[in-house]
């Protein structure tokens, strides 16, 4: 069978064999992935963060809907995608036990719990979740980076040629003004109790501490925002001083590119704000050196992201998926189908005695003679083996 028990289980609950009557359905599943499954529950979950982070920012009436019903059709392409990332993972024999648990001891140092099991608690207090949740949660997420990673980004060079060929190109997009390009992670606290908020304070503070260790920061904002430039990458481009408040000034404006602030509290919108120095422009022409990975950057990225899609199509060919009638993947492969079965349309094969008769005589293997007690039916007749 190609999917797991669990999935067995809940797919009975809506399955035709049972009278309607007698049917409950515990949760509905909307696509099977290899051995997984996505049920309408997670994705409204997802719908409802969108909902929310456009309530955060004011978003309102016809304009909201618009944007949730943009971002509502990627919902279930981009769970199907963590999936398929996931599975990969496991399949290349990727470990990323080491990852995981060092970041748990430094949220646990940070948190100055010295206590497992208090850990563990505090850990459901501050997130909601069951800390072998919460951590399997940490570990799909460090999974899914590095298959992406080693799979797709590794395998991507832009020679050094093109990168000087581009600089003589736009060497007048390297006069720089006196500027400094940011990327941001806002974390909402907006709705949230003082527990809440405080979970969210914790969670800012642990990306800081990721990210200074050497996570992309790119990956953690695409991973974790509630801004819409996690689209973006977390992207918000090159600022003048004076296109800053005074606090980020005082923040950013003296730091060299890499630079990650600590957690700003926001009053409006409410939350946490993390600031990363992308760049820092001094006025006058940029050298190539200094430019360098800027322009790789910007070769790098137009390359990755369909490269991305296109390993993913790739994984989508090979893999079982099914989704129910009414559900889209907005990243569907070519020429895959993925139509819905539906167990109660099995039926059991059936054989005429004539054909029977017809069937050549071999020699019976010990490993295939059934067990005694056991029936075959065929078309008119039942006889014992």
């Amino acid at each position: 069978m190609w999917f797991n028990k669990r999935l067995a289980v809940i797919a009975l609950a809506g399955s035709a064999v049972l009278p309607a009557a007698e049917v409950s359905v515990v949760e509905e599943i909307v696509a099977k992935v290899n051995g997984d499954i996505v049920t309408r529950s997670e994705l409204d979950k997802s719908k409802g963060a969108i909902e929310a982070e456009l309530a955060q920012r004011k978003v309102t009436g016809p304009e909201a809907r618009k944007a949730i019903d943009e971002r509502a059709v990627n919902v279930l392409r981009d769970r199907i995608d963590q999936l398929l990332l996931i599975q990969k993972g496991k399949e290349l024999g990727i470990n990323v036990d080491g990852d995981v648990s060092k970041q748990l001891a430094d949220i646990q140092s940070q948190a100055g719990i010295a206590d497992p099991e208090k850990f563990q608690a505090f850990v459901k207090e501050q997130t909601g979740m069951p800390y072998e949740d919460y951590k399997l949660e940490m570990t799909n997420q460090f999974l899914t980076q590095r298959v992406v990673r080693q799979e797709v980004g590794r395998l991507i060079n832009i020679p050094r040629a093109d990168l000087l060929k581009y600089y003589e190109e736009h060497k007048t997009e390297f006069v720089r003004k006196d500027q400094v390009f940011l990327s941001e992670i806002f974390l909402s606290t907006a709705g949230k109790d003082a527990e809440g908020e405080a979970a969210i304070a914790k969670k800012a503070a642990d990306l800081v501490a990721r990210a200074k260790k050497g996570e992309r920061f790119s990956e953690l904002a695409k991973a974790n925002s509630d801004s819409t430039t996690k689209e973006n990458f977390g992207q918000l481009g090159g600022f003048e001083k004076d296109d800053l408040k005074k606090e980020l000034i005082d923040l950013v404006w003296e730091q060299e590119r890499g630079f990650v602030t600590e957690p700003v509290k926001q009053s409006d919108p409410p939350g946490y704000l993390i600031l990363r120095v992308d760049e820092r422009h001094r006025p006058g022409q940029a050298t190539f050196e200094e430019v360098e990975n800027v322009i790789t950057e910007k070769l790098y990225m137009p390359i990755f992201q369909p490269k991305i899609r296109e390993y993913l199509t790739a994984l989508r060919q090979d893999a079982f998926l099914e989704i129910k009638e009414g559900y889209k993947d907005a990243a569907s492969a070519p020429g895959k189908v993925t139509a819905w079965s539906d167990p109660a349309a099995l039926r059991p094969e059936t054989v005429t005695k004539e054909e029977v008769a017809l069937m050549p005589h071999r020699r019976r293997l010990l490993w295939m003679v059934p067990l005694p007690g056991t029936t075959k039916t065929v078309k008119g007749e039942s006889s014992s083996q």
